[in-house]
Protein backbone atom coordinates (compact mmCIF):
# COMPACT_ATOMS: atom_id res chain seq x y z
CA UNK A 1 0.00 0.00 0.00
CA UNK A 2 2.95 2.29 0.91
CA UNK A 3 4.40 1.14 -2.91
CA UNK A 4 1.36 2.50 -4.52
CA UNK A 5 0.96 6.30 -2.54
CA UNK A 6 4.72 6.44 -3.10
CA UNK A 7 4.54 6.20 -6.94
CA UNK A 8 1.53 8.34 -7.25
CA UNK A 9 3.45 10.82 -5.19
CA UNK A 10 6.21 10.66 -7.91
CA UNK A 11 3.87 10.78 -10.80
CA UNK A 12 2.18 14.07 -9.07
CA UNK A 13 5.57 15.71 -8.38
CA UNK A 14 6.75 14.69 -12.31
CA UNK A 15 3.28 16.32 -13.17
CA UNK A 16 4.00 19.70 -11.60
CA UNK A 17 7.94 20.02 -12.46
CA UNK A 18 6.51 20.02 -16.29
CA UNK A 19 3.60 22.31 -15.71
CA UNK A 20 6.21 24.42 -14.22
CA UNK A 21 8.87 24.39 -17.19
CA UNK A 22 6.14 24.64 -19.99
CA UNK A 23 4.58 27.80 -17.73
CA UNK A 24 8.34 29.37 -18.11
CA UNK A 25 8.65 28.77 -21.55
CA UNK A 26 5.68 30.67 -22.56
CA UNK A 27 6.62 33.36 -20.72
CA UNK A 28 9.94 33.66 -21.86
CA UNK A 29 9.20 36.17 -24.41
CA UNK A 30 7.43 38.13 -21.61
CA UNK A 31 8.73 41.23 -19.66
CA UNK A 32 7.94 41.18 -15.82
CA UNK A 33 5.31 43.84 -16.77
CA UNK A 34 3.31 41.73 -18.93
CA UNK A 35 4.50 43.27 -22.33
CA UNK A 36 6.03 40.75 -24.96
CA UNK A 37 10.24 41.08 -25.78
CA UNK A 38 11.08 42.50 -29.21
CA UNK A 39 13.26 40.13 -31.21
CA UNK A 40 16.63 42.07 -31.37
CA UNK A 41 18.54 42.57 -34.50
CA UNK A 42 22.26 43.00 -34.84
CA UNK A 43 24.16 44.66 -37.70
CA UNK A 44 27.10 45.56 -39.01
CA UNK A 45 27.98 49.30 -39.43
CA UNK A 46 30.18 48.96 -42.35
CA UNK A 47 28.07 45.99 -44.09
CA UNK A 48 24.71 46.64 -42.99
CA UNK A 49 23.85 43.54 -45.50
CA UNK A 50 25.31 41.19 -42.53
CA UNK A 51 21.88 41.16 -40.25
CA UNK A 52 21.92 38.29 -37.49
CA UNK A 53 19.57 37.94 -34.40
CA UNK A 54 22.33 37.34 -32.02
CA UNK A 55 25.48 39.90 -31.27
CA UNK A 56 28.73 38.85 -32.55
CA UNK A 57 31.38 39.92 -35.05
CA UNK A 58 30.83 41.02 -39.11
CA UNK A 59 32.52 37.90 -40.73
CA UNK A 60 33.59 40.50 -43.89
CA UNK A 61 35.61 43.24 -41.32
CA UNK A 62 35.81 41.58 -37.98
CA UNK A 63 34.02 44.46 -36.49
CA UNK A 64 31.43 44.27 -33.50
CA UNK A 65 28.13 44.29 -34.58
CA UNK A 66 25.38 46.65 -33.10
CA UNK A 67 22.12 46.48 -32.07
CA UNK A 68 19.20 48.41 -34.19
CA UNK A 69 15.34 48.00 -33.54
CA UNK A 70 13.24 47.86 -36.81
CA UNK A 71 10.93 50.50 -35.58
CA UNK A 72 11.07 52.67 -38.17
CA UNK A 73 9.22 52.69 -41.22
CA UNK A 74 10.06 55.34 -43.57
CA UNK A 75 10.42 55.46 -47.04
CA UNK A 76 12.77 58.51 -47.24
CA UNK A 77 15.57 59.74 -44.68
CA UNK A 78 16.10 63.36 -43.50
CA UNK A 79 19.84 64.46 -42.96
CA UNK A 80 20.13 68.17 -41.76
CA UNK A 81 23.15 70.11 -43.55
CA UNK A 82 25.38 69.97 -40.89
CA UNK A 83 25.50 66.09 -40.85
CA UNK A 84 25.47 65.81 -44.91
CA UNK A 85 28.75 68.16 -44.81
CA UNK A 86 30.59 66.21 -42.06
CA UNK A 87 29.46 62.83 -44.32
CA UNK A 88 30.72 64.41 -47.90
CA UNK A 89 27.38 64.07 -48.93
CA UNK A 90 26.78 65.94 -52.61
CA UNK A 91 24.26 66.16 -55.50
CA UNK A 92 24.38 67.05 -58.40
CA UNK A 93 21.48 67.10 -61.69
CA UNK A 94 21.45 64.19 -63.78
CA UNK A 95 21.49 65.47 -67.47
CA UNK A 96 22.24 64.31 -70.83
CA UNK A 97 25.71 63.79 -72.09
CA UNK A 98 27.91 61.54 -74.06
CA UNK A 99 29.54 58.23 -72.86
CA UNK A 100 32.25 56.43 -73.96
CA UNK A 101 33.11 52.47 -72.65
CA UNK A 102 36.38 51.79 -72.90
CA UNK A 103 38.57 48.31 -72.75
CA UNK A 104 42.02 48.84 -70.33
CA UNK A 105 44.93 46.78 -71.84
CA UNK A 106 47.76 45.90 -69.78
CA UNK A 107 50.85 47.78 -71.44
CA UNK A 108 54.61 48.39 -69.90
CA UNK A 109 56.77 51.06 -70.68
CA UNK A 110 60.06 50.35 -72.60
CA UNK A 111 62.92 52.69 -73.41
CA UNK A 112 62.87 54.94 -76.56
CA UNK A 113 65.44 53.58 -78.93
CA UNK A 114 65.16 56.69 -80.85
CA UNK A 115 66.74 58.80 -77.63
CA UNK A 116 69.62 56.07 -77.54
CA UNK A 117 73.00 57.31 -77.68
CA UNK A 118 76.09 54.63 -78.20
CA UNK A 119 79.67 56.35 -78.12
CA UNK A 120 82.61 54.62 -79.41
CA UNK A 121 86.51 55.49 -79.36
CA UNK A 122 87.39 57.67 -82.07
CA UNK A 123 90.92 56.99 -81.60
CA UNK A 124 93.18 53.94 -80.27
CA UNK A 125 94.90 54.87 -76.76
CA UNK A 126 94.60 54.41 -73.12
CA UNK A 127 92.19 56.06 -70.61
CA UNK A 128 94.36 58.07 -68.44
CA UNK A 129 91.34 59.73 -66.28
CA UNK A 130 87.63 58.52 -66.10
CA UNK A 131 85.33 61.14 -65.19
CA UNK A 132 82.05 58.86 -64.36
CA UNK A 133 82.73 55.73 -63.00
CA UNK A 134 79.09 53.90 -62.65
CA UNK A 135 76.10 53.54 -64.37
CA UNK A 136 72.65 55.24 -63.66
CA UNK A 137 74.12 58.58 -63.33
CA UNK A 138 72.56 61.25 -64.80
CA UNK A 139 74.54 63.59 -67.21
CA UNK A 140 74.23 66.56 -69.43
CA UNK A 141 75.29 67.18 -72.70
CA UNK A 142 79.04 68.50 -73.14
CA UNK A 143 79.99 66.93 -69.67
CA UNK A 144 83.39 65.93 -69.76
CA UNK A 145 83.52 61.89 -69.68
CA UNK A 146 86.71 60.55 -70.50
CA UNK A 147 90.64 61.80 -71.31
CA UNK A 148 92.68 59.50 -73.55
CA UNK A 149 96.05 60.00 -74.36
CA UNK A 150 96.46 58.92 -78.20
CA UNK A 151 99.71 58.52 -80.08
CA UNK A 152 97.41 58.63 -83.50
CA UNK A 153 95.82 61.64 -82.43
CA UNK A 154 99.16 63.24 -81.73
CA UNK A 155 100.62 62.50 -85.17
CA UNK A 156 97.33 63.97 -86.54
CA UNK A 157 97.71 67.23 -84.81
CA UNK A 158 101.33 67.48 -85.91
CA UNK A 159 100.05 67.03 -89.76
CA UNK A 160 97.56 69.92 -88.95
CA UNK A 161 100.26 72.32 -87.19
CA UNK A 162 102.40 71.10 -90.34
CA UNK A 163 100.10 72.52 -92.61
CA UNK A 164 99.30 75.80 -90.83
CA UNK A 165 103.47 76.51 -90.63
CA UNK A 166 102.93 76.14 -94.67
CA UNK A 167 99.98 78.07 -95.30
CA UNK A 168 101.67 81.08 -93.33
CA UNK A 169 104.98 80.87 -95.40
CA UNK A 170 102.85 79.95 -98.77
CA UNK A 171 99.55 82.48 -97.98
CA UNK A 172 98.68 82.61 -101.70
CA UNK A 173 98.99 78.94 -102.73
CA UNK A 174 95.83 76.84 -102.82
CA UNK A 175 97.30 73.68 -102.44
CA UNK A 176 98.08 74.49 -98.94
CA UNK A 177 95.26 75.69 -97.91
CA UNK A 178 93.44 72.25 -99.28
CA UNK A 179 96.06 70.58 -97.50
CA UNK A 180 95.07 72.25 -93.74
CA UNK A 181 91.77 71.84 -94.61
CA UNK A 182 91.91 68.48 -94.80
CA UNK A 183 94.46 67.92 -91.71
CA UNK A 184 91.42 69.75 -90.07
CA UNK A 185 88.80 67.76 -91.13
CA UNK A 186 90.79 64.63 -89.88
CA UNK A 187 90.72 65.82 -86.20
CA UNK A 188 86.97 67.09 -86.25
CA UNK A 189 86.44 62.92 -87.41
CA UNK A 190 88.53 61.84 -84.43
CA UNK A 191 86.02 64.15 -82.19
CA UNK A 192 88.00 66.87 -82.07
CA UNK A 193 85.80 70.21 -80.87
CA UNK A 194 86.26 73.32 -83.21
CA UNK A 195 86.98 74.35 -80.03
CA UNK A 196 90.48 72.12 -79.38
CA UNK A 197 91.38 72.60 -83.09
CA UNK A 198 91.08 76.23 -82.14
CA UNK A 199 93.24 75.88 -79.13
CA UNK A 200 95.89 73.53 -80.56
CA UNK A 201 96.81 76.08 -83.99
CA UNK A 202 97.14 79.43 -81.41
CA UNK A 203 99.06 77.67 -78.74
CA UNK A 204 101.23 75.70 -82.06
CA UNK A 205 102.20 72.75 -79.68
CA UNK A 206 100.31 69.01 -79.51
CA UNK A 207 98.55 67.24 -76.29
CA UNK A 208 98.51 63.59 -77.05
CA UNK A 209 96.34 63.70 -74.20
CA UNK A 210 92.33 64.81 -75.06
CA UNK A 211 88.77 65.02 -73.25
CA UNK A 212 85.77 63.89 -75.18
CA UNK A 213 82.90 65.10 -74.20
CA UNK A 214 78.88 63.78 -73.91
CA UNK A 215 77.56 64.18 -77.10
CA UNK A 216 73.91 63.75 -75.40
CA UNK A 217 72.04 64.37 -72.10
CA UNK A 218 70.37 61.29 -70.48
CA UNK A 219 71.36 58.27 -67.99
CA UNK A 220 74.28 56.07 -68.64
CA UNK A 221 72.58 52.51 -68.59
CA UNK A 222 76.28 50.83 -69.41
CA UNK A 223 79.76 51.40 -69.12
CA UNK A 224 82.17 49.26 -70.67
CA UNK A 225 85.70 50.72 -69.74
CA UNK A 226 87.93 51.66 -66.64
CA UNK A 227 90.56 53.67 -65.88
CA UNK A 228 94.25 52.96 -67.08
CA UNK A 229 92.91 50.22 -70.08
CA UNK A 230 93.87 50.48 -73.48
CA UNK A 231 90.64 50.72 -75.89
CA UNK A 232 90.87 50.13 -79.92
CA UNK A 233 89.66 52.79 -82.26
CA UNK A 234 85.77 51.79 -82.20
CA UNK A 235 85.73 50.22 -78.79
CA UNK A 236 82.91 50.72 -76.80
CA UNK A 237 82.67 53.34 -74.22
CA UNK A 238 79.55 53.86 -72.70
CA UNK A 239 75.39 53.33 -73.75
CA UNK A 240 72.98 56.97 -73.34
CA UNK A 241 69.89 56.22 -72.62
CA UNK A 242 67.36 59.86 -72.87
CA UNK A 243 63.98 59.23 -70.66
CA UNK A 244 62.25 62.54 -71.24
CA UNK A 245 59.79 60.30 -73.82
CA UNK A 246 59.10 56.49 -73.47
CA UNK A 247 57.44 54.17 -75.24
CA UNK A 248 54.57 52.27 -74.22
CA UNK A 249 53.70 48.74 -75.59
CA UNK A 250 50.40 47.12 -75.08
CA UNK A 251 48.86 43.54 -75.94
CA UNK A 252 46.07 43.27 -77.42
CA UNK A 253 43.43 40.30 -78.29
CA UNK A 254 42.38 39.31 -81.17
CA UNK A 255 38.73 40.69 -80.36
CA UNK A 256 39.78 43.80 -79.73
CA UNK A 257 41.95 43.95 -82.50
CA UNK A 258 39.36 45.73 -84.73
CA UNK A 259 39.27 48.94 -82.44
CA UNK A 260 42.86 49.62 -82.52
CA UNK A 261 44.33 51.45 -85.67
CA UNK A 262 47.05 53.67 -86.10
CA UNK A 263 47.00 57.27 -85.39
CA UNK A 264 43.97 56.20 -83.00
CA UNK A 265 44.61 58.16 -79.27
CA UNK A 266 44.23 56.35 -76.00
CA UNK A 267 44.62 57.11 -72.28
CA UNK A 268 47.52 55.82 -70.81
CA UNK A 269 47.90 55.38 -66.75
CA UNK A 270 50.86 54.37 -64.57
CA UNK A 271 50.17 52.97 -61.51
CA UNK A 272 50.96 55.22 -58.78
CA UNK A 273 50.47 58.49 -60.64
CA UNK A 274 47.00 58.04 -62.02
CA UNK A 275 46.32 62.04 -61.36
CA UNK A 276 49.05 62.79 -64.20
CA UNK A 277 46.96 60.99 -67.22
CA UNK A 278 48.68 60.76 -71.02
CA UNK A 279 47.45 61.16 -74.08
CA UNK A 280 49.16 58.77 -76.15
CA UNK A 281 48.70 58.42 -80.12
CA UNK A 282 49.17 54.66 -81.38
CA UNK A 283 52.09 54.66 -84.10
CA UNK A 284 52.98 51.19 -84.55
CA UNK A 285 50.52 48.24 -85.57
CA UNK A 286 52.79 44.33 -85.01
CA UNK A 287 51.61 42.73 -88.94
CA UNK A 288 51.49 39.15 -86.77
CA UNK A 289 50.08 38.13 -83.92
CA UNK A 290 52.63 36.62 -81.54
CA UNK A 291 52.50 32.97 -81.92
CA UNK A 292 50.72 30.61 -79.64
CA UNK A 293 49.01 33.81 -77.20
CA UNK A 294 46.69 35.15 -79.88
CA UNK A 295 48.03 38.59 -78.86
CA UNK A 296 49.00 41.52 -80.76
CA UNK A 297 51.29 44.16 -79.77
CA UNK A 298 50.49 48.08 -80.37
CA UNK A 299 53.18 51.13 -79.32
CA UNK A 300 53.07 54.60 -78.99
CA UNK A 301 55.15 57.16 -77.32
CA UNK A 302 53.92 59.50 -74.05
CA UNK A 303 56.04 62.34 -72.45
CA UNK A 304 58.19 61.64 -69.11
CA UNK A 305 57.68 65.16 -67.41
CA UNK A 306 60.85 65.31 -65.47
CA UNK A 307 62.09 61.48 -66.07
CA UNK A 308 60.17 60.46 -63.56
CA UNK A 309 59.37 56.87 -64.80
CA UNK A 310 61.66 54.44 -65.94
CA UNK A 311 61.55 51.23 -68.65
CA UNK A 312 59.58 48.15 -66.91
CA UNK A 313 56.94 50.23 -65.22
CA UNK A 314 53.17 49.14 -65.56
CA UNK A 315 51.03 51.04 -67.56
CA UNK A 316 47.25 51.03 -68.30
CA UNK A 317 46.10 51.87 -71.72
CA UNK A 318 42.45 52.67 -71.96
CA UNK A 319 41.39 52.23 -75.35
CA UNK A 320 37.84 53.05 -76.65
CA UNK A 321 35.85 50.60 -77.78
CA UNK A 322 31.77 52.04 -78.23
CA UNK A 323 30.73 55.62 -77.46
CA UNK A 324 26.71 57.42 -77.09
CA UNK A 325 25.33 60.57 -77.34
CA UNK A 326 22.71 62.21 -74.97
CA UNK A 327 22.13 59.47 -72.56
CA UNK A 328 21.60 60.08 -69.00
CA UNK A 329 24.90 59.30 -67.47
CA UNK A 330 26.19 59.35 -63.32
CA UNK A 331 29.49 59.00 -62.02
CA UNK A 332 30.33 55.26 -61.14
CA UNK A 333 30.16 56.20 -57.32
CA UNK A 334 26.74 56.92 -57.04
CA UNK A 335 25.92 53.78 -58.10
CA UNK A 336 25.25 51.30 -55.11
CA UNK A 337 25.46 47.70 -56.31
CA UNK A 338 23.64 44.84 -54.14
CA UNK A 339 22.65 41.32 -55.01
CA UNK A 340 19.00 42.43 -55.20
CA UNK A 341 19.48 45.50 -57.44
CA UNK A 342 21.18 48.65 -58.07
CA UNK A 343 19.84 51.73 -56.65
CA UNK A 344 20.83 55.39 -56.19
CA UNK A 345 20.07 58.51 -53.80
CA UNK A 346 17.27 61.00 -55.10
CA UNK A 347 17.40 64.59 -52.85
CA UNK A 348 13.68 64.46 -53.27
CA UNK A 349 13.58 67.99 -51.48
CA UNK A 350 15.55 69.90 -49.33
CA UNK A 351 17.36 67.80 -47.12
CA UNK A 352 15.30 64.57 -47.73
CA UNK A 353 16.68 61.62 -49.48
CA UNK A 354 15.13 58.69 -51.39
CA UNK A 355 16.26 55.33 -53.15
CA UNK A 356 15.32 55.07 -56.38
CA UNK A 357 15.58 51.31 -58.24
CA UNK A 358 17.82 52.44 -61.19
CA UNK A 359 18.60 50.08 -64.64
CA UNK A 360 22.46 50.72 -65.95
CA UNK A 361 23.66 50.29 -69.06
CA UNK A 362 26.97 51.28 -70.74
CA UNK A 363 29.71 52.14 -68.45
CA UNK A 364 33.56 53.26 -68.24
CA UNK A 365 36.32 53.65 -65.00
CA UNK A 366 34.16 57.37 -64.67
CA UNK A 367 30.95 56.92 -65.46
CA UNK A 368 27.55 55.11 -66.36
CA UNK A 369 24.78 55.43 -68.80
CA UNK A 370 21.21 55.07 -66.20
CA UNK A 371 18.41 53.68 -68.79
CA UNK A 372 15.67 53.62 -66.74
CA UNK A 373 14.64 54.84 -63.24
CA UNK A 374 15.79 58.56 -62.87
CA UNK A 375 14.35 61.53 -65.33
CA UNK A 376 17.07 64.29 -66.49
CA UNK A 377 16.89 67.02 -63.94
CA UNK A 378 16.99 64.50 -60.71
CA UNK A 379 19.46 65.98 -57.89
CA UNK A 380 21.03 62.45 -57.66
CA UNK A 381 23.70 62.20 -54.56
CA UNK A 382 27.31 61.35 -55.85
CA UNK A 383 29.37 60.63 -52.87
CA UNK A 384 28.26 59.53 -50.04
CA UNK A 385 25.72 57.48 -50.95
CA UNK A 386 27.07 54.36 -49.12
CA UNK A 387 26.68 56.31 -45.42
CA UNK A 388 22.63 56.74 -46.62
CA UNK A 389 22.44 53.41 -47.67
CA UNK A 390 23.87 52.21 -44.24
CA UNK A 391 21.88 54.84 -42.38
CA UNK A 392 18.64 53.48 -43.73
CA UNK A 393 19.46 50.15 -43.22
CA UNK A 394 20.18 50.81 -39.04
CA UNK A 395 17.17 52.96 -39.11
CA UNK A 396 14.55 50.18 -40.70
CA UNK A 397 16.29 47.48 -40.58
CA UNK A 398 15.50 46.69 -44.61
CA UNK A 399 16.91 46.84 -48.21
CA UNK A 400 16.58 49.90 -49.78
CA UNK A 401 15.26 47.51 -53.00
CA UNK A 402 13.00 46.08 -50.04
CA UNK A 403 11.09 49.29 -49.50
CA UNK A 404 11.01 50.32 -53.09
CA UNK A 405 9.67 47.04 -54.16
CA UNK A 406 6.69 47.03 -51.07
CA UNK A 407 6.06 50.59 -52.53
CA UNK A 408 5.54 49.41 -56.13
CA UNK A 409 2.93 46.32 -55.30
CA UNK A 410 1.06 48.35 -53.53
Amino acid sequence: MKNKYFIMNLCLSFLLITFLISACNDQKDIHSDGEQRVEQTYTCPMHPQIIQNTPGSCPICSMDLVLFEKTDNAQSLRIDKTRQTLANIRTMTIGVDGITNQKRLNGRLVTNPEKSHFLSSRVSGRIEQLYIRETGVLINAGQAIYRIYSEQLAVLQQEYLLAIAQVEQFPSDKKYRQLEEAAKQKLLVLGQSQQQINSLAKNKKSEPSVTYYSPASGVITELSITEGQYVEEGGSIFQLEDYSTLWVEADVYSTEAQYVKVGKQVKVSIPGWENQPQTMTIRFINPSFDSGSQLLQIRGTISNPNSQWQPGLQANIFLPMKSQDKVLNLPTDAIIRTEKGNHVWVETKSNTFEPRNVEIGMENFDQVEVSDGLSQGDNVVITGAYLLYSEFVLKSGKQPLTVISNNNIQ
